[in-house]
């Protein structure tokens, strides 16, 4: 692949075994696999990261929340600057006197942008421990329109509408293996009914909760095919995505011109 075509985007979904609350161990894991993965693939642009990676989805975010310049962001920084490459997922964020399941994209020489969570999972009360996002974001990076989502904002199409001309959609989450099958499915659709590309980074391993994570991360093109599939790697895997895929089904399958047009209040 190191003669890919400039439109051309490589990604790596890294699916770790999260440790509970303990940011060193899941820093240090993930510092590994990213080692290898550079190793053998140098030409890597963009790193996704799942849910609440260095810590696990917790509901006690007090004592793990960390500022925009606190270690888990400086973490990402590093990799990005020194593999001149992206990277993202996201963490336990305090500013201002309120907690955010925060997804954060870091990029060499690039401002720092981010995405609170707007669908906090009540479910779980964590709409009692943080605070949600209210607005989507669009990230251009290398050519390329991401919209990135966190985890339950997954069950809500109308949310994740493609009314931006997003090329990439991307799920970071902890989902457990009882629902993985709403998983799946959810991830099909989000990218037929949005012809785009999908990638949904989760988990694997056990929390404190007793909830099992099963993985089954996966890339999915703007037809629904499966790309990559992760299954219960602890690891990662690449993707490849190609622009004229994108324009090629869109120009093939108009489906996006006759969208509804709405506003979010």
């Amino acid at each position: 692949m190191k003669n890919k075509h400039l439109e051309d985007l490589m990604v790596a979904i890294v699916q770790p075994n999260i440790i509970w609350e303990n940011k060193e161990e899941n820093l240090s894991h993930l510092t590994r696999h990213i080692d290898v993965l550079i190793e053998e693939h140098p030409v890597v642009d963009l790193i996704v990261l799942p849910e609440m990676f260095s810590t696990g989805f917790t509901m006690n975010p007090q004592p793990h929340a960390e500022t925009m310049d606190g270690p888990t962001i400086e973490w990402m920084k590093e990799i990005s600057s020194e593999n001149d490459l992206a990277i993202c997922g996201s963490l336990i964020v305090e500013e201002n006197s309120h907690i955010y399941n925060r997804f954060v994209f870091i990029q060499p020489h690039a401002e720092i942008v981010y995405y609170d969570k707007k669908h906090l999972f009540s479910y779980a009360g964590e709409n009692k421990a943080f605070t949600a996002g209210n607005s989507r974001i669009n990230i251009l990076f290398k050519g390329w329109s991401i919209n990135p989502f966190i985890c339950y904002d997954l069950r809500f199409p109308v949310w994740c509408r493609n009314n931006n001309g997003a090329d990439i959609m991307i799920f970071v989450a902890n989902w457990p293996e009882t629902r993985i099958v709403h998983w799946k499915n959810l991830l099909l659709a989000r990218a037929i009914e949005n012809q785009c590309y999908v990638i949904g980074a989760n988990r694997v391993g056990e929390d404190n909760n007793n909830l099992v994570y099963n993985g089954q991360s996966c890339a999915v093109d703007p037809m629904g095919n499966i790309l990559v599939n992760m299954e219960a790697l602890d690891g990662f895997k690449l993707c490849h995505f190609q622009k004229s895929q994108i324009s090629g089904t869109r120009d093939k399958l108009p489906f996006l011109k006759d969208i509804d047009q709405f506003y979010l209040g």
